[in-house]
């Protein structure tokens, strides 16, 4: 059996590739060979420390196999069933009594519940959903009218608090970019799930996210980053983020492009993003590329409606323990994962209220979080890493490649008056707040002998001084 085959005796495909991944990594560790090319970075501060926003840890939920009214999964089923030649059971669940559609009653549901509750994170819209339609044109099975409200329920709805991202074209079969149809192989070489991207190059992986991002663009939607479909990239990691800095800027102009294609679930290995592809920091036109590193599994009703772990894996019922509560407590991004599949789970809803659960929880636990979207949490780690500051004996020098709102920063032991944001002619007095756990944007808190400020960094020079 080939390790693909192996991989997918697993339940949750992505879990699994995680697991394939790790075993890559062997000894030497998460940090060192699945990053990519970290690139440019400026020279190390003495005495700062930029602290995540607003002093607080931000947390955010992935939800993969998403799209307009197609249930996904009861489409790929078949096509992932045919593409290891019925070998495999994993593909030979009773999908034909799933239902067909994830109505829109139930987008709106979930998006203004996780509106009331702030929820933020990433929606997948699948632009051409296992094959069955394209977005941008029409899906066989619906009127014209009913693509177009769902397309409007996924603008008004859900992209307030969410980012969009492709899952590639159909999350099933390779589509051949010249005729904008599968190609006849429907071996695991030409689905998108496996290994069709293993030895391609940055240019033909750009080009395919490129038709992507391009039919959702049509659709009306906006991206500023990309998720992959299963295994999609695992073997070729360098060109992926490579791809998809240029796709995403070819297509939507995004200043920091994004992809989501790792996940560590258990250990120690970091679940921060990683700032890959760095350079021309001191230009015009700086580029990077955020990897986005979720740190939970599925454990809401996964892709393929199997019983789910449930809410004690992400945040333990006496809220002491808990997958989430583990990063929480490292303060690095909790960003959590699910399925939509799952989280509709046949009208049962099962993934719902798990999900339900643990934000409650997650409430009642901490009250140090910031929920964010992926492209927010992209951009503030892009400008933790890449922006340059220097203490002075008048105050901190700061060059930064891209802006970044609620920048916080703690300022050197000593520090003598209130901070104040100097950016050209403009002089910005910040506001003081009480302690460190009420920052703002524009205020600042003392914090024993180290005052933390938080403002909205302005792209290239700027100076902070005291008052």
């Amino acid at each position: 059996m080939n390790p693909e085959s192996a991989a997918l005796l697993s339940n949750d495909r992505r879990l699994f590739l995680k697991r394939m991944a790790a075993g890559i990594v062997g000894a030497a560790g998460v940090g060192s060979s699945l990053a990519q090319e970290r690139g440019d970075r400026p020279p190390a501060s003495t005495g700062l420390q930029v602290l995540n926003p607003r002093g607080r840890v931000p947390v955010s939920w992935i939800i993969d196999d998403s799209t307009c009214l197609v249930n996904l999964n009861k489409f790929a089923m078949p096509q992932f069933d045919a593409a290891f030649g019925g070998s495999n059971a994993v593909y030979q669940r009773n999908w034909r009594d799933w239902p067909n559609e994830i109505p829109d009653r139930f987008v709106r549901e979930f998006g203004e519940w996780c509106a009331s509750q702030g929820v933020r994170g990433k929606f997948s819209v699948v632009p051409y959903p296992a094959a069955v339609g394209r977005l941008d044109r029409f899906l066989p099975g619906w009127s014209q009218k009913e693509l177009r409200e769902s397309l409007e329920m996924i603008r008004t709805v859900m992209m307030p608090n969410w980012d969009i991202h492709p899952e590639m074209v159909t999350h099933t079969r390779v589509i051949d970019l010249k005729t904008g149809q599968p190609f006849a192989d429907s071996s695991l070489k030409f689905m998108e799930n496996w290994e069709w991207t293993t030895g391609r190059g940055v240019g033909e992986i750009a080009d395919y996210m490129a038709y992507a991002l391009g039919i959702l663009k049509e659709a009306g939607l906006a991206c500023e980053g990309v998720t992959t479909p299963g295994g999609f990239g695992v073997r070729a990691l360098p060109q992926l983020a490579q791809a998809t800095l240029q796709s995403v800027r070819s297509v939507f102009g995004a200043e920091i492009p994004h992809y989501f294609r790792h996940l560590f679930d258990r250990g120690a290995d970091s679940v921060a993003p990683r700032v890959e592809y760095a350079r021309r920091l001191d230009s015009d036109h700086p580029e990077c590329v955020v990897s986005i590193v979720a740190c939970t599994g599925d454990w809401t009703g996964g892709w393929d409606n199997t019983p789910p772990g449930g809410a004690d894996r992400f945040i333990t019922s006496d809220l002491g323990g808990g997958r989430m509560v583990e990063i929480i407590a490292r303060g690095e991004p909790a960003i959590a994962l699910s399925h939509w599949t799952g989280i509709y789970f046949n009208g049962e809803e099962q993934g719902f209220q798990i999900l339900k659960e643990v934000v409650r929880r997650l409430k009642a636990r901490f009250d140090n979080l910031i929920w964010m979207k992926l492209r927010e949490i992209a951009r503030y780690w892009a400008a933790r890493e890449l922006t340059t500051l220097s203490a002075d004996p008048t105050g901190v020098s700061v060059h930064a490649p891209f802006a970044c709102p609620d920048f916080t920063l703690r300022l050197p032991r000593g520090w003598k008056g209130a901070p104040v944001v100097v950016s050209g002619a403009e002089k910005r007095s910040l506001r003081e707040a009480s302690r460190p756990l009420l920052l703002e944007q524009n205020t600042w808190a003392r914090d024993g002998e180290a005052p933390v400020i938080c403002f909205d960094l302005a792209r290239g020079g700027s100076r902070i001084e005291a008052r």
